[in-house]
């Protein structure tokens, strides 16, 4: 019954940097330096365990479908905003594209980036339209609006994953005036930018900003992810979003990670730290970023063979050759520990 199976998924999908966690461990490394995830290696807010825990409490029971205690949570963090709710950021994702993609229609994205929006356009029956960034990973905006046009959605990253640099508040509004459908703007390292969107919610109908509290809030393991759409979508995508989407357990620690600030401004100070000595004490060339990882370019040797060559010595960092419009050259490093970040710069230093 294999032939049963459709054909975009009989191979390819999502990436993992597992392999590089298989050779530290042949190597006999126990405790390697994860830094390959662009996750937040410090735990949750003590508020964010001590809800999460009470929850586990009333598991017994369906969570509330409506997700209102966060809902209302976010609107105290954020504002009066309207909100919805998805497992992890590729849920708000994969739910979006549910919501507003019939089979055929193009999606626009603009590349290199985040793989899983090309998986989650494929799945829908949608067809893909990659659109270049410039050489330097900027966004050529003029280029954006004209490939754009027809497109039923279009992505947009943010701080982008993996090259770490931020479209600037002026050009996403020019995309906002220039293209006839929705922008998904994914904004999951947007807290490391010092850059705020939000407002342009107030001016724009066809925005929807993407969130995720995986990133500064501690929380990748409990998969929250959250959007700010306009008012008419709204009812659309709980119509299509999956039956009671986060768990009781995933909610709850999600109020009370939003309501620790102090957490969050010690883990962006951390960040932006470790992504200056990055950028000074890294002998290979290492991109500016806007988000809590950075881009190096390791030419002259692939970014396979520098994965490889650090998972020996204990380090764990993404090889970029997974990503659509990206060279082979490159490696994605998300800022760990302190003693994970000094492995890691003594590590690709030695190379």
């Amino acid at each position: 019954m294999q032939h049963s199976i459709r054909e975009c998924f009989r191979g390819g999908g999502y990436v993992f940097a597992t392999k590089a966690l298989d050779i530290a461990r042949d190597a006999g490394i126990t405790d390697p330096a994860r830094l390959a995830s662009n996750e937040n290696p410090f735990p949750p807010s003590e508020m964010a365990i001590s809800a999460a825990r009470e929850a586990l409490l009333s598991v017994n029971r369906y969570p509330d479908e409506k997700t209102a205690s966060l809902t209302e949570a976010l609107r105290d963090y954020h504002g009066n905003y309207h909100f919805v709710t998805g497992v992890g950021m590729d849920g708000v994702i994969e739910a979006t594209i549910r919501t507003l993609v019939e089979p055929g229609d193009h999606v626009a994205i603009s590349t290199p980036t985040f793989s899983f929006y090309g998986l989650a356009i494929q799945a829908q029956g949608g067809t893909a339209i990659q659109i270049p960034r410039n050489p330097d990973f900027s966004v050529d905006v003029e280029k954006f609006i004209e490939e754009s046009r027809g497109a039923r959605v279009s992505f947009l990253c943010s701080p982008n994953n993996p090259t770490g640099n931020a479209t600037s508040l002026e050009d996403v509004r020019l995309i906002l005036d220039g293209i006839d459908g929705v922008l998904f703007l994914d904004c999951a390292y947007v807290e490391f930018s010092g850059i705020d969107y939000r407002p342009l919610m107030k001016e724009y109908d066809n925005l929807i900003i993407g969130r995720t509290m995986s990133k500064v809030f501690s929380l990748a393991g409990l998969r929250v992810g959250y959007a700010f759409v306009p008012e008419w979508f709204l009812g659309a995508y709980c119509r299509a979003a999956t039956p009671f989407t986060l768990s009781a357990v995933s909610s709850a620690g999600a109020v009370g990670a939003l309501s620790d600030r102090k957490h969050q401004d010690d883990f962006i100070a951390h960040v932006s730290a470790w992504r200056e000595r990055f950028m000074s004490e890294v002998k290979f060339p290492v991109f500016e970023s806007a988000a809590n990882f950075m881009l190096i370019d390791v030419a002259p040797h692939t970014g396979d063979e520098v994965v490889e060559a650090l998972a020996r010595k204990g380090v764990i960092v993404r090889s970029c050759t997974s990503f659509p419009g990206l060279g082979n050259h490159y490696i994605r490093v998300c800022v760990g520990l302190d003693h994970e970040c000094e492995r890691f710069i003594e590590g690709i230093n030695s190379l």
